[in-house]
């Protein structure tokens, strides 16, 4: 069978050669296979431009310099650890490789790392958010609340393992004692850290009786504190009921959480010392207070004198001073006449109390007591005399009564041989009240039997 083809030219010794012809299919795929292996990891450095968002979560823009133009792609899963928000006329550093786009017979930069130059990407990330919170008013100095006068209960959070949590300790026992610490252990860097850190403040926020609440890390690089720069960690301090203190880093360092927080620590013991300070600064002037408080009253006590003593010199206060005298005389002169009949009334009252004892020693309680008991004992005995006769006398007409009474029980009647008989609950008294073959009950002196009537005899 002959082969379709086409008429390239002849060869230098022979019939024309029939060569086959590429699809477009074919010829991209050649070309994406050169070029994916050619260019699968470079970096290009362009300005952005024609920036698109797509729904699905993907970038598309345009690299371009002063000669050239390339189309670039940042997929979604790639977009997701690009920390900053990329804009056109940004000048950048991508990292990807070169694929084909075989519907338009494109080739495009797919992107997996994009640093914009000039600022590194944490930093650029850092700036973005910063302006984004500012706008909506999260810096905004109105909403920051003052901590409070004499905190009981603070909240922290920070790694429990670090020696920021010891520094905090070590300043608030040492300044106020009865001062109770919540601890929300929390990583402070790497990944997760952030998300750990919400839940700490949103834990904590919701603990009855929380006055303050301390966020804190040790130092570090821009990546190292970069958990406190997230804005999720920025709105979770916003939103918080207390009032709360970021304590990230060292005095040089700022993350966006100081700018968010009511009040940004220096340090983490700075932090501390904040916390208590309110309560130092109010014995400051409690103390302050008192040194005033007795100085005015030592002063207004020196007034009094002088002037009490400049009035008790005056010729007035003499003549009164004379009453008094004559007065507080005219007293003691009262009091001996009081003592001295004070004196004579006891003396009367223990005569007739002397008096009293001997006519009560005359009358001999003893020996009517003694009187009186001999009666006692005779009455007893005539009572227990007539208590004994009374009792025989009823047991007597008891047993009288007794044997009266058996004598007209029908029980006894059947010790003499006689004997009861019962129709079901009925005493048979006629021999015509049963017919034969009726079951009866007979009772006897001593137990009972059921008979079967074969036959009667009326009389």
């Amino acid at each position: 069978m002959q082969q379709k083809g086409l008429d390239f030219g002849a060869g230098p010794q022979g019939p024309p050669a029939v060569r086959r012809a590429l699809s477009v299919a074919e010829l991209t795929d050649r070309i994406q296979g050169a070029l994916e292996v050619e260019f699968a990891d470079v970096w290009v450095e362009g300005e952005i431009s024609n920036l698109k968002f797509a729904d699905s979560g993907h970038w598309y823009f345009s690299l371009k310099d002063a000669a050239a133009q390339i189309r670039a792609v940042v997929w979604k899963t790639a977009a997701r650890g690009i920390r900053f928000r990329p804009k056109d006329g940004m000048k950048v550093l991508a990292r990807g490789g070169v694929r084909v786009y075989p519907p338009r017979g494109e080739y495009q930069l797919s992107v997996e790392a994009l640093e914009p130059l000039g600022k590194g990407s944490l930093q650029q990330a850092f700036e973005e958010l910063k302006e984004k919170l500012e706008k909506e008013g999260l810096f905004d100095a109105k909403r920051k609340r003052p901590l409070p006068m004499l905190p009981r209960r603070v909240g922290v959070v920070t790694s429990p393992t670090g020696a920021v949590l010891r520094d905090i300790l070590r300043v608030l026992r040492s300044r106020y004692r009865n001062l109770e610490v919540l601890l929300y252990p929390a990583r402070v860097q790497g990944e997760g850290a952030a998300a750990e850190i919400v839940q700490g403040i949103r834990a904590l926020g919701s603990v009855a009786g929380l006055d303050v609440l301390i966020v804190a890390r040790g130092g570090g690089s821009l990546e190292d504190l970069w958990a406190f720069n997230e804005e999720r960690v920025a709105r979770a301090l916003a939103a918080s009921r207390v009032p709360t203190i970021s304590a990230v880093g060292h005095e040089t360092d700022f993350t966006i959480a100081d700018f968010v927080a009511d009040l940004r620590a220096p340090t983490p013991s700075a932090a501390a010392e904040q916390v208590v300070k309110a309560k130092a600064d109010l014995e400051a002037h409690l103390g302050a207070l008192d040194k005033q408080l007795h100085a005015a009253l030592s002063l207004r006590l020196t007034h009094v004198r002088s002037r009490a003593l400049a009035l008790t010199s005056h010729r007035v206060f003499e003549a009164e001073r004379g009453r008094l005298r004559n007065a507080a005389q005219r007293v003691d002169d009262l009091t001996a006449r009081a003592k001295t009949g004070l004196t004579r009334q006891r003396e009367r009252s223990r005569d007739r109390l002397r008096h009293a004892q001997t006519r009560l020693a005359a009358f001999a309680w003893q020996r009517q007591l003694g009187d009186r008991r001999q009666a006692l004992a005779a009455h007893l005995e005539a009572l227990r005399l007539r208590l004994g006769a009374s009792l025989e006398a009823r047991r007597a007409a008891l047993g009288q009564n007794a044997a009266r009474l058996d004598s007209l029980s029908p029980l006894a009647v059947l010790s003499r041989g006689y004997a009861l008989a019962w129709k079901g609950e009925r005493l048979l008294r006629l021999a015509s009240d049963v017919a034969a073959g009726d079951s009866i009950r007979l009772r006897l002196h001593q137990g009972g039997l059921s008979a079967t009537v074969t036959s009667k005899e009326n009389e």
